[in-house]
């Protein structure tokens, strides 16, 4: 069965002018705790699509409908009213694909995102080696290469020009390849006698015979596992300050992709403690011992008052597009290999079907075309191993394949058909397509983010970012989704403008959809009476603004469970 045909509200009418309140007239109403009003309100909800007024109680909407309506919630003295003066208010916007602690990170670590040049990432590097004890590592995160010129990786050599004394290791914007300089090649023991391993490539430098730094995927554990650990505390920090940056952006909810349970004790800690705010859907790594204990245990749903939902396992299983790690089904066009599977199936099958017969999701990372068609294989071969009559939950398992970047146009009907949900993030597309062309050639760009056409399909898309494989920001998501160029206007030759979506859509992407893909629809995902009081209120209205105004669009305030967590409305 369809996705769209599950979820009534896949497509989005027109919007008219608000609907009146659903609320029986002449009904007893109490005081609400949280009222707003002059807002412009975008419900999501096609019976209502429009209103101006929201009325909260008890962590949940009470009333959506007119100004003049919502008058009856506001008890004197009890309810806390405020006059939003025209700003857009939309359900909470929800991050499909986020790496929560990762995020917390970028804030604490050397950052290297915005470098322009070889030159520039070598000062940023120099910057902190400078301020470094002889032989501490060297560590940060962020840096692509795809707008220096020459567009090439850097090499152990260039970084041991500023650092001879430092091991260094510098992770790739899209965490699927880091460079590291020669100590750290020696204290890893990785040379020109080192074969690479399954599911991942040590680069040669072809004229030396020796590894030229850079190392993907699976490699990437040659070096990192000698790489001194994080501590508990410095955890806790990350999760803390991903927390605050999360909720200053408007996401309310942000579906945590693939992390151990020692994550998991600290976030329960923190919840505990009300250190943390915004809702969590967690993913636990897979296959391995992490994924046999949520399927030992089973699912945890709702906890802290539906702030923390585990029940999903996460498996990646090609590297990255920009790397040239992405499993194909032909050669790269600027590159002797196919990219690599970091999986086999003899690994993944018995899993999948274990997690059917418990009701435990899956969602896998799959950017390659040869990955997204092998994944979709495997969820198939596990349908047809376990079918519906022997599974607990005999509803379609809302399985996902995060990323869907590159498929071949066969497989795209596919997804309807196994109900499988796309998983996708806009900023991947606009800032791929700098490089898109040169790694596929122009006629692997025609299953190359395919919104539009996997919409018409019959699926719905859950929207995110894939920080900090990305900024992280919902404006530069939903920017990316209805413009398909980057944020300077430009869209590259044959990049398919056709496969943009509509506002109505990428709205969606965010909010009701990506709650879909959380098993949410019910309680949060649009505006409307008993759902969960989460809101995203916006500067300006992005379902009217020209294109480029939506870069500009600012986060006013965000409510979570009718908690207001972050506020620029009541200081003006």
């Amino acid at each position: 069965m369809r996705i769209a045909a599950l979820l009534f509200i896949a497509t989005v009418l027109s919007l008219p002018a608000f609907a009146p309140s659903l609320t029986p007239a002449g009904a007893q109403v109490e005081p609400a705790d949280i009222v707003f009003k002059n807002g412009n309100v975008y419900t999501v909800n096609e019976a209502q699509p429009k209103a101006e007024a929201i009325a909260i109680k008890y962590g949940r909407i009470a009333f959506v409908g007119s100004n003049a309506d919502v008058k009856k919630y506001e008890g004197k003295k009890v309810t806390k009213v405020i006059d939003l003066k025209g700003a857009t208010i939309v359900p909470g916007l929800a991050d499909a694909h986020y790496h929560f602690a990762g995020v917390g990170f970028r804030e604490m670590n050397l950052n290297l995102e915005g470098t322009v040049s070889l030159d520039d990432f070598l000062a940023k590097v120099k910057a902190r080696v400078d301020k470094a004890k002889p032989g501490e590592w060297v560590t940060g995160r962020g840096w692509i290469e795809t707008f220096w010129k020459p567009q090439m990786f850097p090499t152990r050599w260039d970084l041991d020009k500023i650092a001879p004394n430092n091991p260094v290791y510098l992770t790739r914007a899209d965490g699927h390849g880091a460079v590291a300089n020669s100590a750290a090649l020696k204290i890893a023991n990785v040379n020109k006698n080192t074969e690479s391993p399954f599911g991942g490539e040590i680069m040669m430098d072809k004229q030396r015979g020796e590894p030229n730094g850079m190392l993907l995927d699976r490699a990437q554990g040659l070096v990192g596992r000698h790489i001194p650990a994080s501590t508990k505390a410095d955890l806790e920090q990350a999760l803390m300050l991903a927390d605050k940056r999360s909720t200053s952006l408007g996401w309310t909810q942000v579906q945590d992709a693939g992390v151990g349970w020692d994550q998991i004790e600290l976030v329960k800690k923190l919840y505990g403690e009300q250190k943390l705010k915004i809702r969590l859907y967690e993913a636990i790594r897979g296959p391995g011992a992490d994924a046999q204990r949520l399927l030992r245990e089973g699912q945890q749903v709702g906890l802290y008052d539906g702030k923390l939902t585990i029940r999903t396992i996460k498996v990646s299983i090609d590297g990255a597009l920009g790397s040239k790690g992405a499993a194909l089904l032909e050669n790269y066009a600027d590159h002797d290999t196919n990219g690599f599977l970091t999986f086999k199936d003899e690994q993944v099958l018995p899993m999948l079907a274990e997690a059917l017969k418990k009701t435990i999701q899956v969602e896998v990372h799959a950017i390659g075309d040869r990955a997204n068609r092998t994944i979709l294989n495997w969820f198939e071969t596990a349908y047809n191993e376990v079918p519906m009559i022997q599974r607990m939950d005999r509803n379609p398992p809302r399985w996902r394949i995060e990323h869907a970047q590159i498929l071949h146009p066969s497989d795209i009907p596919r997804f309807a058909k196994l109900s499988v949900i796309p998983s996708m993030q806009p900023s991947h597309a606009i800032g791929d397509l700098h490089f898109a062309n040169s790694r596929l050639g122009t006629k692997r760009l025609e299953g190359a983010y395919a919104w539009q056409t996997l919409i018409k399909s019959g699926v719905v898309i859950a929207g995110g970012s894939d920080a900090p494989v990305e900024r992280g920001e919902p404006m530069i998501e939903f920017y990316a989704a209805v413009a398909r160029k980057d944020q300077k206007g430009f869209s590259g030759e044959g990049w398919h403008p056709e496969e943009k979506v509509t506002r109505e859509q990428a709205l969606k992407m965010f909010t009701i959809w990506a709650a879909y893909a959380a098993f949410e629809e019910k309680k949060r995902g649009s505006i409307e009476p008993d759902k969960w009081a989460d809101l995203t209120i916006l500067s300006a209205d992005i379902m009217q603004i020209p294109e480029a105004d939506i870069l500009k669009t600012k986060c006013l305030m965000t409510v979570i469970g009718g908690e207001i967590v972050f506020d620029t409305v009541s200081k003006k």
